[in-house]
């Protein structure tokens, strides 16, 4: 943002736009070439250097209640602000991205058909809970060998700790993480040790404290998702939001040098135009990708089961180039856990696991009792790639939104655990790990909220008590998300990693991301050469990677999910050679087959 236009500003509604900046107030002009934005003169003499500032609006309303009157009186904070030193209901602060040396001129990120990636809070991936504190921890992450990092949101948001998905002021970088500069420091730290960062933004919803958008111009329209308001993609003053979240995009590509972006909830985005935003987020991606010869991602939190979400624009699809599959997380975490109520009734077949191998999504037109329906639709194993689909065992909202925020492997063994672990890291999509999940954390990852306002705060825990009453789990195993000691356990111990079983697990989730690594078979991205094999009665699971189409030889996946000694088919081929085993060791065993002992895995070459 150029000095002479830091403080332009869309608020079509307005009469008069004034900025007061360090106290002093700056009378705006409209631009005509711009309908709806206000800049300062060209004759005003405005302050330089770090500011702070915000906005009052000239009567909006011809009427209006004596509240909306007075609301539109005070002194508002950008709804661009780069930063909320004091909150977000307080003066906003300049803040110039281009100050910040960067040292990644020659970085390029990896193609996501070659990455694993790992979703990272920053307010509870290391005790102080900020970016900078995070850079301390990426030789760990180095080392175990990952490629990006997934941030869950960081936008300013009311309070001193968030999920991130409360957030309102969407081209901020919070304070409690270290703020925009912080956020550049990572990106580089990042960068010069050859990872990735994948930013998820929320475009569905803001957040229900600090949200003055709405005084500013139409940034809403009628009617609700399960997450609020809806944003005005395709209504009355639709242009200058889309543009608002367009230039976000932008934003970040540039001034943060992000990687590609995690989208929240696209499901959520009401829009009947005739190019949906997320068609226009693809093509302002690609033109940043073009601009500076980086691979450079989009990735959607779909639950449509439409593959139209990862087809290419021009094949009139919406352009993003992967997206979050929960049908693999769910028929996985069935199958490793045995949990079946809810929406994993669905899946508790272990057959469910091994459709999805094949065809991504398990419901692609089939009922799906949960909903009450017929839900989605099949792919295209032409057009549609496995890299496209991000896979994972846990995620923030799989374990968050457990009713005490217990983790997957703190319900099974070590050996399960490490078998569970096997499975991710040899199926065909690409994999994603929640932090701690490499070694097996101790710690929960609980709701945490800190709504300074009490009776917002009493809503939200007794709202997320009748949630899970209604889905049987006892809600008197539900933390308060507004207690600090819910936020405090929720930080990984770091203390534990290289303890005991920690230490065990985490040294199976090392060698077996390097085994997907250096296997080609396990990357392979032809729907073909996936073969799999599954029994309820027995309770195993076999999937083999080959190497070309119906060939006897390749890389054999087997799981044994009983408390009992198994043999499971080797799916043709002879002379299994070990490659990896999560257990006891494997034998062979008679025609054709590989004897595993109880919740044990084995990665084999035959």
């Amino acid at each position: 943002m150029s000095s002479d236009h830091r403080f332009d500003v869309w608020a079509p509604h307005a009469r008069t736009v004034t900025v007061r900046i360090e106290g002093e107030d700056h009378p705006m002009v409209g631009l005509a070439q711009r309908p709806g934005w206000w800049t300062l003169p060209d004759d005003a003499a405005a302050p330089q250097g770090t500011v702070r500032y915000g906005y009052i609006l000239g009567k909006v309303f011809d009427e209006g209640t004596p509240e909306e009157r007075a609301q539109v009186s005070q002194v508002l904070p950008d709804p661009r602000s780069r930063r909320q030193p004091q909150g977000v209901h307080e003066l906003s602060c300049t803040f110039d991205p281009d100050e910040y040396q960067w040292h990644d001129a020659e970085w390029r990120p990896r193609p996501l058909k070659d990455s694993v990636l790992y979703e990272l809070h920053p307010g509870t991936f290391t005790p102080e809970g900020t970016l900078d504190s995070a850079i301390g921890r990426l030789d760990h992450l180095v080392e175990l060998g990952v490629t990006g990092v997934e941030l869950l949101p960081v936008n300013g948001f009311n309070g001193d700790h968030n999920w991130g998905y409360d957030g309102v002021a969407w081209y901020t970088v919070d304070e409690s993480y270290g703020g925009p500069a912080a956020y550049q420091r990572f990106v580089d730290a990042c960068h010069a040790k050859g990872l990735s960062v994948i930013q998820d933004v929320v475009y569905n919803h803001l957040g229900p404290s600090g949200n003055y958008l709405p005084l500013f111009a139409d940034y809403f329209k009628p009617g609700a998702s399960s997450w609020g308001d809806l944003i005005n993609l395709d209504g009355w003053g639709a242009d200058g939001v889309r543009e608002y979240i367009l230039d976000n995009v932008t934003m970040w590509l540039r001034e943060y040098h992000v990687d590609g972006f995690r989208l929240d909830a696209v499901h959520a985005l009401a829009d009947s135009s005739a190019k949906h935003i997320l068609e226009e987020i693809a093509e302002r991606v690609a033109e940043e990708a073009q601009r500076t010869g980086k691979d450079l991602v989009t990735i959607a939190e779909s639950d449509l089961n439409d593959p139209r979400m990862i087809a290419a624009t021009h094949r009139h699809g919406l352009g993003m180039d992967a997206q979050w599959l929960d049908d693999v997380h769910h028929a996985a975490h069935t199958a490793f856990t045995g949990e079946t109520q809810g929406y994993y009734g669905d899946f508790a077949s272990l057959h469910a696991l091994e459709k999805t191998m094949h065809t991504a999504y398990f419901h692609n037109g089939t009922y799906s009792t949960f909903r009450g329906r017929s839900h989605g639709r099949e792919i295209d194993p032409v057009e549609q790639r496995p890299y496209q689909f991000v896979t994972f065992l846990q995620n923030h909202d799989q374990v968050g939104n457990r009713a005490a925020g217990d983790r997957m492997n703190q319900s099974m063994s070590v050996d399960r655990a490490i078998a569970a672990a096997t499975w991710l890291l040899a199926q065909p999509f690409t994999p994603m790990l929640f932090m701690g999940e490499e070694y097996g954390a101790s710690t929960p990852w609980q709701f945490f909220t800190a709504h300074p306002e009490p009776e917002l705060g009493e809503a939200v825990a007794k709202g997320r008590k009748a949630e899970f009453a209604q889905m049987a789990w006892d809600h008197d195993t539900v933390p308060d998300p507004q207690d600090p000691a819910t936020f405090e356990r929720s930080k990984l111990n770091w203390d534990e990693v290289h303890r005991g079983d920690h230490e065990r697990i985490l040294r199976a989730y090392r060698d077996l991301i390097a085994l997907r690594g250096e296997t080609p078979e396990l990357t392979d991205q032809n729907w073909e050469t996936a073969a799999t094999q599954a029994s309820d009665s027995e309770q195993w699971f076999v999937l083999k990677r080959m190497s070309e189409p119906e060939s006897v030889h390749g890389v054999v996946v087997a799981i044994n999910l009983s408390d009992e000694q198994r043999n499971l088919p080797l799916m043709g081929g002879d002379e299994p050679q070990l490659l990896f085993a999560s257990g006891a060791q494997p034998e062979p065993g008679a025609d054709g087959t590989v004897r595993l002992a109880p919740e044990t895995a084995a990665v084999l070459r035959v």
